[in-house]
């Protein structure tokens, strides 16, 4: 049981600032996406 909890608390805090930034990231990225999608359109109109 102590060395779960040593595990736990040694990659606790790895892996949550991890899922944080991939979180962070993910969103940027679909936003990327989008304007890359949207550029055809954006092209044409000009």
């Amino acid at each position: 049981m102590d060395q779960w909890l040593s595990v736990i608390s040694e990659l606790g805090f790895p892996i949550v600032v991890t899922l944080y930034l991939l979180n962070r990231i993910e969103s940027k990225l679909d936003t990327l996406n989008h304007s890359i999608q949207m550029l055809p359109t954006q092209l044409g109109k000009n």
